[in-house]
């Protein structure tokens, strides 16, 4: 299995390295559903020039005059700056240009510029670069107002770029021209104006942009790029009737059908002037959700270290708990991440979940895989041998089987068919396979009955094991009541054989209680359950020794020792491999 978790860290791990579209949107729709909500500042208001407003004004766009008219009102109104979320790169055919520009000089104002791709760009503003010199999203040319107007107020550009799922999230607060000069975004500008600044400040590092200072306002932490994350603030609005603009700055733009273009945003279509009041706004968030240049790297350890968890957990734990304790790996990443992010530290696990998922099912079936394959090798290597209420209970807990082999304390058993090599030459072989069959049956009937395991046969032999492979308490005593049951059994199966008109049958019987390693002996290819150790080489000496000592059953000196009640005992036997002869009991 260990063979397959670097594979598959490897697979899941690409799309996270490498940013792929599915991981990024994954990503940012749960920042979506996540990043905090937060409250509007109060120092803005949004000003809808609707579809009323056109149709009574007589049509857009709206006389130069009329709008310096507005200007005017809104600062009689106790606006404390305007931003004209609106470009006028041409001259107004009515001739209110220079009417429009001298009010925009009575309150710190702000004119939108556009980008066109035709390589022209503003004159650059005053800017202090802290640092390295770097460079931010570059700007392919920008359209500019008309110099009447830009020569009495200032003006930012007002872009809105999207995100691989084309939704508005993070906004540029300046971008840079293929010269190294720099434009400031709509946003940077208002805050210049509102504070009498000429210059603002751009702090980098070795990454790229770290912050923009404007005098009045705390640093703006960015991204590399000098992007903010915009938090969709659910700034104030009004319109040309109300006016509700008392101590606020003022966002002018058009609400009217088919005039400004609306953008997607995660809240929805918005036209620019609402997404540029948006950028304002989250401007003063001090905590504002912010993605750091170290959250790849953070995302890959967590990654990392949670998924080869999850595999853990569940290969080295037995299910239930691999299951418990996985799913609170993925709880506690979950709730990790839930909390970096309302923190607002923009650090996805988001794909790490997933990819726990993922690894966590392939690991739950390969364990179930593995316990299934254990469960019907035990059952087929088992199935013959043992009572089936033991080879269920050896399946539902395979633990009990130290399979390799182990060092047992048990009762070995074995079986003869006295006469076989004569009862062969007398007889057709299909009758002796019937007659075996059923010889044999018998005596594993008795076995099962008696909590012990057939672990083999052997031509017309059969060897049986008690204490192994569960334990059974007083094993002696069981396979001495399991020989009886044999004899029993016999005496009944002769029976049937006489009437049809086969030889009766006899068996001898030897018993032996010890130590033995019990196991899977074999090859690597091919091996058997069994038992190994002098112990059991005793039991198969003492079945032999039945003729010799002219009794059905012989039974060693170490289960004498074990039983509750006295034997019969027999003159010692000599067996082979042995120096001493052997003390011997039967059963009368």
């Amino acid at each position: 299995m260990k063979r397959i978790l670097l594979p598959l860290i490897l697979v899941l791990s690409l799309p996270l390295i490498f940013q792929s579209t599915l991981t990024e949107i994954i990503k940012l729709r749960t920042f979506d559903a996540l990043v905090k909500q937060y409250e509007p500042s109060g120092n803005f208001v949004i000003l809808n020039i609707t579809e009323e407003d056109v149709e009574r004004e007589g049509g857009y766009p709206l006389p130069r005059r009329r709008l310096a008219q507005i200007q005017v009102d809104l600062i009689n109104e106790g606006a404390i700056g305007v931003g004209w979320v609106i470009s006028f790169p041409q001259a107004d055919r009515m001739g209110g240009d220079e009417v429009f520009a001298t009010t925009l000089g009575y309150a710190p104002s702000v004119l939108a510029m556009f980008e066109d791709g035709s390589g022209n760009y503003p004159k650059p503003t005053g800017t202090v670069v802290k640092g390295n010199d770097v460079r931010a999203i570059v700007s392919m040319g920008v359209k500019e107002n008309l110099n009447t107007l830009k020569d009495n107020t200032l003006q930012g550009l007002a872009i809105a770029p999207t995100e691989v799922d084309q939704l508005v999230r993070r906004i540029p607060l300046l971008v840079s021209t293929p010269n190294n000069d720099w434009i400031p975004a709509f946003g940077t500008q208002i805050y210049k104006a509102l504070f009498g600044v000429k210059t603002y400040i751009i702090k980098t590092n070795d990454n790229g942009i770290e912050e923009i200072s404007i005098r009045g306002i705390p640093p703006i932490k960015t991204d590399s790029l000098g992007r903010k994350w915009i938090s969709w603030i659910d700034t104030p609005q009004t319109d040309l009737k109300e006016m509700n603009v008392a101590g606020k700055f003022v966002f002018v733009g058009v609400t009217a059908n088919g005039v400004m273009p609306q953008i997607a945003t995660p809240v929805g279509l918005l036209e620019p002037h609402k997404i540029q009041a948006a950028l304002s706004e989250s401007i003063l968030i001090q905590d504002s959700p912010f993605i750091p240049d170290y959250a790849l790297a953070v995302e890959i350890a967590i990654f990392l270290v949670s998924v080869a968890l999850i595999w853990l957990v569940l290969i080295r734990l037995g299910i239930t708990w691999g299951i418990i304790l996985g799913l609170g790996v993925m709880a506690s990443t979950g709730s990790l991440g839930y909390y970096l992010i309302q923190k607002s530290l923009l650090i996805d696990v988001t794909w790490t979940l997933i990819s726990q998922f993922i690894t966590g099912s392939t690991a739950f079936y390969l364990r179930f895989r593995e316990q299934y394959k254990l469960r019907q090798q035990i059952k087929k290597q088992f199935e013959h041998y043992l009572d089936p209420r033991q080879v269920k209970r050896l399946q539902d807990n395979p633990e009990l089987l130290k399979l390799g082999g182990e060092k047992r304390y048990c009762t070995y058993l074995f079986t003869d068919v006295r006469g076989f090599t004569a009862l062969s030459e007398t007889l057709e072989p299909e009758d002796v396979t019937y007659i075996m069959n059923k010889a044999l049956t018998a005596q594993q009937e008795a076995v099962q009955k008696h909590g012990g395991m057939v672990d083999k046969y052997i031509g017309d032999a059969m060897m049986a094991i008690f204490n192994a492979p569960l334990d059974l308490e007083k094993h002696e005593e069981k396979a001495l009541a399991c020989a009886m049951d044999i004899q029993k059994n016999m005496i009944e199966l002769n029976c049937v054989l006489v009437n049809r008109g086969f030889a009766p049958v006899h068996i001898g019987i030897g018993i032996n209680t010890g130590y033995a390693v019990i196991g899977n002996m074999g090859s690597e290819t091919r091996f058997d359950y069994t038992a190994i150790g002098d112990a059991v080489n005793v039991a198969a000496r003492l079945e032999s020794g039945t003729k010799q000592a002219r009794v059905n059953l012989l039974i060693g000196e170490s289960t004498q020792n074990a039983l509750e009640f006295d034997l019969i005992p027999l003159e010692p036997i000599e067996a082979k491999g042995k120096k001493e002869k052997l003390q011997v009991y039967t059963w009368n």
